[in-house]
C-alpha cells in the first residue's frame, strides 16, 4: 500500500483565526517534543468562534483516497480540512473527528468529506479531487470558549483499503 507521510515540522503551518472577521480567538501550531501541537483559545466575543492552522501541500496525492491522523486531543471535536487551491479564502472540504484525551488513530476517507465555505455546505462543489489538494489544515469551531490543544504525531495519506472513516485507540 502506498503511503505519503508528511513532514512534521511547524514551519509551513499558518494560523488563520477569527480575527479575520473581528473575533479574538487564538490558535497556532508549535513543536512539542516529537509532535506538533495545535493550541490556543477559542472566544465567542465579537462574533468570533474559530481557530485554524493550514499548510501548503506539494506532494502528489493523486492516488490517495484517505488520510490517517495520529492525534491526542482534549475531548473536543476538531475538523481536518482539505483545499484544492492556493487561495486564502474559498471552498474547503472538511471532516470532523472527536477526541477523548488519549492517543487515537483517525482514518478519514475523502468521499466522506463535506465541501464548505465559511461554515456553510456547498453541495455543488463536488467531491474531493486528490490530485488537486493544495492545502491541509485543522480547525476548531465547536462554539465552546476556552483553551484547546490537539497533539499530532503523524499525518499520512494512503490508498483506501475499503474502510470507512473511523477512530481507534
Amino acid at each position: 500500500m502506498m503511503a505519503i507521510v508528511l513532514d512534521m515540522s511547524p514551519g509551513p503551518w499558518l494560523a488563520i483565526n477569527d480575527g479575520v472577521m473581528g473575533g479574538i480567538s487564538s490558535g497556532r501550531m508549535v513543536q512539542s517534543g516529537d509532535v506538533l501541537r495545535f493550541e490556543g483559545s477559542l472566544s465567542l466575543e465579537n462574533n468570533g468562534g474559530f481557530a485554524s492552522v493550514r499548510r501548503p501541500i506539494e506532494e502528489d496525492l493523486a492516488k490517495t483516497t484517505r488520510v490517517q491522523l495520529k492525534v491526542r486531543g482534549d475531548g473536543r471535536t476538531y475538523q481536518f480540512r482539505l483545499r484544492q487551491d492556493d487561495g486564502f479564502d474559498g471552498v474547503a472540504w472538511r471532516a470532523e473527528f472527536s477526541t477523548d484525551g488519549n492517543w487515537q488513530t483517525v482514518n478519514l476517507v475523502f468521499e466522506e468529506f463535506v465541501p464548505v465555505f465559511r461554515g456553510r455546505q456547498v453541495p455543488d462543489a463536488g467531491p474531493v479531487a486528490p490530485a488537486a489538494i493544495r492545502q491541509i489544515g485543522f480547525m476548531l469551531a465547536d462554539r465552546k470558549p476556552g483553551p484547546f490543544a490537539l497533539e499530532i504525531r503523524s499525518i499520512t495519506f494512503t490508498e483506501n483499503s475499503g474502510d470507512q472513516t473511523s477512530i481507534s485507540k
